[in-house]
């Protein structure tokens, strides 16, 4: 299969279609039926997550997904272009009335729980969360 390339402007509405064409690529990929709710949510959450580190640092900027197949499994890479911030990726985040919310990094622990392989990158240019299921899409 060719890569699959998306990119969309970081608002919240645009990350349920980000899911859906994460899933129609996938089923077209070979992934089993029971691994495409998985699928599903982890890009959901990859998306959130990088929809919300643009919308605070660079919303003009597109969110990136890239969705491929290599060495029989699909992988799916969610990029950003957010800074990197300095906070500890243990400290709580806050909401916006400055109370405690969901702890950073949280999101990253779902997606772990959902692919099989899961591998985050992190520069000064952004963030990448690639993930991976695997197929039954033969070696081309």
């Amino acid at each position: 299969m060719a890569t699959v390339e998306v990119t969309f402007t970081p608002l919240p509405a645009h990350v349920r279609t980000a899911r859906l064409v994460a899933t129609a690529v996938a089923r077209r990929s070979g992934v089993d039926e029971a691994l495409l709710d998985e699928v599903r949510l982890a890009v959901g959450e990859a998306c959130s997550r990088a929809v919300e580190a643009h919308r605070r640092h660079c919303p003009a900027e597109p969110v990136r997904i890239e969705m491929t197949d290599a060495d029989e499994r699909f992988v799916v890479t969610v990029s950003d272009h957010a800074p990197t911030p300095p906070a500890s990726p243990l400290a709580p985040a806050r909401d916006q009335e400055g109370g405690a919310a969901i702890p950073a990094g949280f999101g990253l622990a779902v997606i772990s729980g959902l692919a099989d392989d899961v591998r985050v990158s992190s520069t000064s240019s952004g963030v990448s969360v690639r993930m991976s299921w695997p197929s039954a899409a033969a070696p081309a």
